[in-house]
This record gives C-alpha cells, structure tokens and sequence, in this order.
C-alpha cells in the first residue's frame, strides 16, 4: 500500500521530515489508538493525533457536553451542548481528516470492560481526572502489555509520562503505589483549571504518542515531566522502577483487576 496524492499533500510537512518520511506516514495511517476521555487533554491529543493521520481513534466517554467544558475541552462547540462528548468529538475529528476512522464508546471504562476495549489498539492515552480511574487503566495496560501516555493537571500545573512496563520501564505504580483516600485531592470541578494547560498537556501527550508509534526520539518511559504554567518552566525528573511494586515488582500481589476501582468524571 503506499500514499495517494492527497495523502502526499496533507501530510507534506511532516513527510519531508526525515525521522518520518513515506514509511513512517505509513506506520501512523496503521495505528490505532484510544483515548480514556474526551475532555481537556483527549480534545488537543485527539485533534493532532487526526491531523497527523493516526488511521484509527478510539473516544471512550460517557459525559456529554456542557457549556463549562467549553473553557477547555475544544474538541465541542456551543452547537454540540447536550451531545454525548464522544459523537461531538467524532464529528470535529472527521471534519479535520475525514480519512480516518474514529471510534466511539459512550460508556465508562470499568474492571469488566476496559481489558475488552484495549485489545483493538495498540496504545491508550489517558485524560482521567480521577486517581481511580488512572489506576485501573495503567493496570489493564499492565495485563494488556500496551504503552500508556499519561498526562494529569491541576490548576496551573500539568505532568506527564509514558508507561511501558512491559518493555522493562516502571509503571504508574512505581510512582503513586495507592490512590489517595477519597476526598483527599479535589478535582477539576473543584480546584480549576488553566484551559490554555490543557492544550499544552493534550499536545504533549499526542507529541509523545507520535514518537512512540514512530519510534524516534528518547522515550519519556522513566522520567515525568513536570510543567508549572505560571513561571513557564518544565522539568524532568527520574522515574525509576520500585523494586517492592505491587504489580509490575518481581513478586507482584495485584495479579489481575479487581472492581474496586471507583469511575468518576475527565478532565
């Protein structure tokens, strides 16, 4: 299979890049990845994901769209108030590249559904707003052995990082063991949030993505990268393996998915 003339002309720009070129355009029109929310950081990641030509989406979302998320979710519109967030943003990802194919999944992820969800694709980015909903995602990737691309924010500042336990990295447990107690850490809704940071993470999290499906550039697999809007400063530190990891250790106690993992909203 190779590239048609139109493909040629809207991926032109970064086709003449050499890390990417024709095969490397290829690579990007056979992956397939899913997004955990279709909200503050699935909106930018989704949108250059399809820009790029990520031949294949998944928006798993079972919010639909209200006149706040608009300070930040720009995936929707006005126009799309009161539509379920997944069908909005299929319509504003098609309407950008309607050459892919975008999947939509009106529901939340849960221990009995997730592990199903995953096997179509060969990555998960995560734009959960909530510690319990990003621990039943990195495990499922554990068990599923896909890479993850994690971002999170909270009022002015955003981290990030990839996961990748089964190529040798640490997983998200090697960072944060437990969840917090419930109630200990407040959400979006209750702390705000920079709209502008949500792009900036949204974008980093598709940067990272690209990058992995190309396999170019350093992978951000043992370091987290920490981003505080306010003095403009990034930085990156270690993330190393937790050699007492209840999951990913060498003898780990969660074993498979438990239905504890408590669902709430995304970003």
């Amino acid at each position: 299979m190779e590239l048609t003339e139109p493909q040629i002309q809207r991926y032109s720009r970064q086709i003449i890049l050499s890390e990417v070129g024709g095969k490397g355009q290829m690579k990007l029109s056979k992956a397939r990845v899913l997004l955990i929310g279709a909200g503050g950081l699935g909106s930018p990641a989704g949108l250059y994901l399809a820009a790029a030509g990520v031949g294949t989406i998944g928006l798993v979302d079972s919010d639909i769209v209200d006149l706040s998320n608009l300070q930040r979710q720009i995936l929707h519109s006005t126009a799309t108030v009161g539509m379920p967030k997944v069908e909005s943003g299929r319509k504003t990802l098609t309407a950008i590249n309607p050459e892919i194919t975008v999947n939509t999944y009106h529901q939340l992820v849960d221990a009995d559904n997730i592990l199903q969800l995953f096997k179509e694709y060969d990555m998960v980015l995560d734009g959960s707003d909530n510690f319990s909903t990003r621990f039943l995602v990195n495990d499922a990737c554990f068990f599923a052995k896909k890479t993850l691309i994690s971002a999170s924010m909270f009022r002015f500042e955003g981290q990030l990082t990839t996961i990748k336990p089964h190529a040798g990295y640490p997983c998200y447990r090697c960072l944060y063991p437990e969840p917090p107690p419930a109630g200990l850490v407040p959400n979006c809704q209750e702390a705000g949030v920079l709209g502008a940071l949500a792009g900036t993470m949204g974008i980093l999290q598709a940067s990272e993505a690209i990058k992995e499906i190309l396999g170019i550039g350093e992978t951000m697999a043992d370091r987290l990268l920490i981003y505080d809007a306010l003095e403009m400063k990034f930085r990156k530190v270690r993330r190393p393996k937790d050699p007492a990891c209840r999951l990913c250790g060498p003898t780990p106690t969660i074993t498979n998915l438990s239905s504890d993992y408590t669902v709430t909203c995304t970003i």
